[in-house]
């Protein structure tokens, strides 16, 4: 695994990051609330960085194919989350479309031409 493909992956998680954090920020007030903006901010940056730094350099990642994964990785983390932390439902359609949004990711990649 290139540096890179370490740079996505950690960019879709700081993704979950500032998705959950909309939702705290939208579930507190005061302090707290203030605090969840900045985690929003910090995890947003984050997470642009990384995938700016994943799609250059010596083996980079085709944008297509990085912008793919990226969204995937935050979208499944951010209904993970989503199911624990705000008791969102658990249905078999969320998780079909959940699972063949893996899939679809797993197979762009192993087409990918990199």
């Amino acid at each position: 695994m290139s540096i890179n493909w370490l740079f996505l992956i950690i960019g879709g998680i700081c993704e979950t990051g500032f998705a959950t954090s909309l939702g705290k920020i939208h579930q507190t007030s005061g302090k707290e609330m203030w605090f969840w903006i900045v985690m929003f901010l910090i995890f947003v940056s984050s997470s642009m960085i990384l995938l700016f730094k994943a799609t250059g350099g010596e083996k980079a990642i085709p944008v297509g194919t990085a912008y793919a994964v990226w969204g995937a990785i935050g979208a499944v983390g951010t209904v993970i989350v989503g199911i624990f932390a705000f008791q969102e439902p658990v249905t078999f359609w969320r998780m079909f479309f959940l699972t063949t949004l893996i899939i679809s990711v797993v197979g762009l990649q192993l087409s990918s031409s990199h």
